[in-house]
This record gives C-alpha cells, sequence and structure tokens, in this order.
C-alpha cells in the first residue's frame, strides 16, 4: 500500500506541473501525461520501476476508457451517422489497414501479424483528436464531423477485431488457449446482455433512482461494468470488448445522462492514468541504440497516415482544406493499437522487440502530431496562395435588428422581417452557408457574432434586437454573455438546441428563448390526435396544458439543474402530474 501511495502521488506530482504546461503551450494533456508516464517510469528517471502497478493501472485506464466511449454512442446517434460512418470511415480504415498490411509483408512479417499491425497502426487516438477539436472549437465544422466519424467508425471496428484476433491466431497456436468456441460463446454472451439490459438492467436503476442515492447508483454502474468485463474475460474474450458493450447498452437507458454526470469527474483523471501507463512502457534505449530506424518508422508513419487520409477525404469529395485538417487532426496512432498489439504479444504473433518498437511508433506520433498540426497551420497563414478567408466588414449597417445565424432558423426570422419592410442585419461564421444564401438574393454577412468587434461593426450599440440563432451551442452562449455584458441594450430572442441549452442561456439573463423543435412538434401531436379521433378542441386544449405545464418543469429545472438527485426527482414528479393533468383533461370530454 505504500509502495502504491507513493507511485500516486508521483504521478500527480509531475501531472500538475507538466500537463498545464503542455496545454498552455497548445500541446494538449494528453501529450503531458505521456511526457510523465516518460519521465517517471523506468526508461526515464526511473521514479517507479514496479511493471505490475503499470499493468494495473494501464488496464483500469483502458476499461474505463472504453466504457466512457461506449456511454456516448447511441443507435440514433449512430443511424444519422451512416453514411460518414460506413463510407467515410470504412474506407480509411480498410485503405490503411491494406497500405500497412503490405508494408508489413514486404519488410518480412507473416500475414497474420501483418493484417493485425496494419489494422492497429490504421486506428487513430479518439481522446486524443477529440480533444484537440474541442479546443480549436471546430468540432462542428465539415472537418471536425468528418474526423470524428472515422474516430467512431475505428472505434466501433476496433471491438470485434479484439474477439477475431484470438480466432486468428488459433492457427499458429497449438497449445490451445484460446479456442475459436469462445468467440461464438461471447457472441451469445453480447446478445444475452441485450435482453438483461432491457428486462433487469433497467429496472434495477429505476428501482436505485427511486431511492435517490447516488453513491448506490455510481456503485451500481461500477459493478455492472466491471462484471460485464470480468464475464467476458472468463471466456476468454477481451475484457475491453465487454466494458464497450456495457456502455453501449446504458447508453441507451434513460438514465444516461445520470450516468455520465456521476462518472464524468472520473474520465479524465482515468484517461490521463492510462496515458501515463503507456509512456511508462516507451523504450528510451531504442533511440539511443537505433535511433534512424525508430525515427525513421515514426516520421514514416506519421507522413504516410496523413497522405492515406487525405486522399480518403478527397475521394469523398471533401475539399483541400478540409482533407488536410482532417488528416493531420488524426494522423496519430491511437489507444486502441495498445490493446491490439499486447494481444498479438500474447498470442505470439509478434515479438515482445517489434511490440517495443511499434509502441513507441504509436506513442511518438501522439507527440508529433500537435507538433505537425502547428506546422500545417503556420504554412497556410504564412505561405499559401489563398491565406485564410477574412470576415466581411460591415460599413453604415445600422439597424435595430441584428439576425446572428442565418440558417433554417434565422431565415425565417429575414424572410418575415423583410416581408414587413423591417431592415436588418445578418451575420453568419459558415462561410459556406454565407455562400449559399447569397446566391437567392440575400444580403448576409460573414462574421463570428461571439467576437465583440463584429457585433460592434453590425451597430449592437444602437440596436434594440439580436436574433440569437447559432446553430453552435458553445457559440451561442458565448454570443450572448457577450451581448449581454457590453451591449445591455440588446433584446435577445435566442434560439435553443435544447434543454441544458435553455438553462445556459437562462443563466445569462435571457428570457426570450424558443427551442427550435419544440413548437413544431407540439402542434404537429394535435394534428396526430385529431387525425386518430380527438376533437380539435379538446387536442387544442392537451396541447396548451402540455405546453404551460412543460414551462412549468423547465423552471424548476433550471433551479436545481446542478444537482442531479433533484433535477431527476423533479423530472419524475413532472411525468406523472402531467399525466394526471392530460388525464382529467381527456375526462371531462368524456373520451
Amino acid at each position: 500500500m505504500t509502495s502504491f501511495l507513493q507511485d500516486l502521488l508521483i504521478f500527480i506530482g509531475f501531472s500538475i506541473i507538466i500537463v498545464p504546461l503542455l496545454q498552455k503551450a497548445g500541446f494538449g494533456s494528453v501529450l503531458g501525461y505521456l511526457i510523465v508516464g516518460i519521465l517517471v517510469g523506468p526508461f526515464g528517471l526511473k521514479f517507479i520501476s514496479a511493471s505490475e502497478n503499470v499493468s494495473h493501472i494501464s488496464e483500469f485506464g483502458v476499461v474505463f476508457l472504453l466504457f466512457m466511449i461506449g456511454l456516448e454512442i447511441q443507435p440514433r446517434k449512430l443511424w444519422s451517422m451512416r453514411k460518414h460512418l460506413i463510407q467515410l470511415g470504412g474506407l480509411q480504415v480498410l485503405a490503411c489497414t491494406l497500405i500497412f498490411f503490405l508494408i508489413g509483408m514486404a519488410l518480412g512479417l507473416s500475414a497474420p501479424a501483418a493484417a493485425v499491425i496494419g489494422f492497429a497502426f490504421s486506428l487513430s487516438s479518439t481522446a486524443f483528436a477529440v480533444q484537440s477539436l474541442t479546443e480549436k472549437n471546430v468540432f462542428n465544422t465539415e472537418y471536425g464531423r468528418a474526423s470524428f466519424s472515422i474516430l467512431l467508425m475505428q472505434d466501433l471496428l476496433a471491438i470485434p477485431a479484439l474477439a477475431l484476433i484470438p480466432m486468428m491466431a488459433t492457427v499458429k497456436i497449438d497449445s490451445g488457449h484460446v479456442p475459436a468456441a469462445n468467440g461464438w460463446l461471447g457472441l451469445l454472451i453480447i446478445v444475452a446482455l441485450v435482453g438483461v439490459s432491457r428486462y433487469l438492467i433497467r429496472p434495477a436503476f429505476r428501482l436505485i433512482a427511486n431511492m435517490r442515492s447516488r453513491d448506490l447508483f455510481t456503485a451500481v454502474t461500477l459493478f455492472i461494468v466491471l462484471g460485464v468485463a470480468a464475464l467476458m474475460q472468463a471466456v476468454g474474450l477481451s475484457a475491453a470488448l465487454g466494458t464497450f458493450i456495457a456502455g453501449v447498452l446504458l447508453a441507451d437507458s434513460e438514465y444516461r445522462n445520470e450516468l455520465e454526470a456521476n462518472l464524468e469527474p472520473f474520465k479524465a483523471l482515468l484517461l490521463g492514468l492510462f496515458f501515463i501507463a503507456v509512456g511508462m512502457g516507451v523504450d528510451l534505449g531504442l533511440i539511443l541504440h537505433r535511433p534512424v530506424l525508430v525515427i525513421g518508422l515514426t516520421v514514416g508513419y506519421v507522413l504516410l497516415k496523413t497522405a492515406i487520409i487525405y486522399f480518403v477525404g478527397r475521394a469523398f469529395k471533401l475539399n483541400h482544406n478540409n482533407s488536410k485538417l482532417m488528416s493531420v487532426t488524426i494522423s496519430q496512432g491511437g489507444e486502441f493499437a495498445f490493446v491490439i498489439l499486447a494481444m498479438a504479444l500474447q498470442l505470439a504473433l509478434v515479438t515482445s522487440e517489434i511490440l517495443n518498437i511499434l509502441t513507441f511508433v504509436i506513442t511518438a506520433s501522439m507527440g508529433l502530431s500537435p507538433v505537425l498540426s502547428l506546422l500545417i497551420e503556420r504554412y497556410t497563414r504564412f505561405c499559401e496562395d489563398a491565406p485564410p478567408p477574412m470576415y466581411d466588414v460591415i460599413d453604415g449597417e445600422k439597424q435595430d435588428v441584428i439576425i446572428a445565424g442565418f440558417g433554417r432558423f434565422g431565415q425565417i426570422f429575414a424572410r418575415i422581417l423583410r416581408a414587413q419592410g423591417i431592415p436588418f442585419v445578418a451575420i453568419d461564421h459558415d462561410a459556406d452557408q454565407i455562400e449559399l444564401v447569397r446566391r437567392f438574393g440575400n444580403k448576409v454577412y460573414y462574421g463570428d457574432a461571439s467576437r465583440q468587434d463584429i457585433l460592434e461593426a453590425a451597430g449592437a450599440a444602437t440596436a434594440k434586437y439580436l436574433i440569437l440563432a447559432i446553430d453552435d451551442v458553445e457559440l451561442s452562449v458565448k454570443a450572448a454573455a457577450l451581448a449581454k455584458e457590453h451591449f445591455p441594450n440588446l433584446k435577445i430572442f435566442a434560439r435553443a438546441r435544447n434543454r441544458g441549452h435553455v438553462y445556459d442561456l437562462k443563466a445569462l439573463g435571457v428570457t426570450e428563448i424558443k427551442r427550435e423543435t419544440f413548437d413544431s412538434s407540439v402542434y404537429f401531436t394535435r394534428d396526430l390526435l385529431v387525425d386518430m379521433g380527438f376533437k380539435k378542441e379538446l387536442a387544442d386544449r392537451i396541447v396548451e396544458k402540455f405546453i404551460v405545464h412543460d414551462e412549468i418543469m423547465l423552471e424548476k429545472q433550471f433551479e436545481v439543474r446542478n444537482d442531479s438527485p433533484s433535477m431527476l426527482s423533479v423530472s419524475q414528479q413532472g411525468v406523472e402530474q402531467l399525466a394526471q393533468v392530460l388525464r382529467e383533461e381527456s375526462l371531462k370530454s368524456n373520451i
């Protein structure tokens, strides 16, 4: 225990010094954790040399990493992204795997070993890339969405790969430690878990939620996650596969948000521990003994993978800039690769020497990725003939109404105002959208409404109304906060994507808020009731009662938005009250 506490103190101590420095320099926290692992590990300063501790930390980090990834993947989300997932993501994995497989065969590896290594090298770091996209605030751009689709497809393909790789190795292993029958048993367990999640796990969570015990809720969640992982491991398959399955099953539960709220504080720490463990496994001696080989492989891997992804993007009809940015964003190796390569070593597909070299290449690629990204940004800024587009100059436009965001929501405002002869200034930060709406004769400026200088140029100091129709939630909240602080004369009419967005806007003092699909959904439901035989007067009253009740619930939930148990309690009470109100309304009409 004393040794474990000392190791933990060393991890935390180095992390709180190095990680913030790397973040401030623009390289992100993941690279910081990798460097911490390298420094404190057996190949660095040797503060920690016990491989047993490293193994435990790495396994714990992978388990929770996969669980959190699974928790964020819902069937509906997968379906909406099916084109990018299957075509773009599938093409990237296939192209990279095939090219790296051929290279492996040319270097003298066996076909199974080359296939496993080729697939491992096709994967990118979800944690690393998503963090980069989020920090740069480009997650909702075209290349950001394309990058995430590829990352998601890689994660989805990596899971069955964890089950299939042992089956591949049965041809080469005579001891029978990994029988192919276990794979079929694992599939049967997965099918059984689907039923268990619906008829056992969900009722169990419902019972625990009624007890209003957050500690018990979290404990049961951890028990299910680790229990499923242990079950999969018991039949000879990867515990990571079971953990991911557990996350996906819980992602489709009505308690998904509660699970995320309870486990989110652990996520960053566990990812940090995982990458520290990865860094500790990097053999720095390889640089001293075989510098040309390991450095050449690392640089060659990153450049080749970047080129492959770029051409995949172009084949999918992404423009040059988006393909370039996407290829740089996901050019590094991935955390799943460490799991797959470790399995390859256990199955004798690769030697420990090859594993050390491959681990170094993947880890170093994570460190090289932000450097490459920085170089590309500087090249784009200073060397290319076509510099980044500049925002339009808004000169002489002083109107009472400013529309920030000219997508499908903002254009409705514009059409009605124009029909009434009311002038306005429209701003949008999406260059492609600007080009499209201008073709139809709309006068829209290219600008970012979350910047003070843009709002000032649009006449915010003298305008009366700000129509906040920005699609991006983060930019919308940022623009609202800016307007409230610097332009109190503006009355804000804000579009909100969901209830969470409403809470953020209300916290800033915005009072005129409409959820983008709420009215259309409610009144379309009224039409359904009428078509089902309800009298129109009754359907109207039901809808009006629902709207009033929902507005009341919105206020109550806003007051307890930071208290998950209270939020859950208020929501459950609201469901019961709504059912009672609507039931009484129906009884009044003898239906």
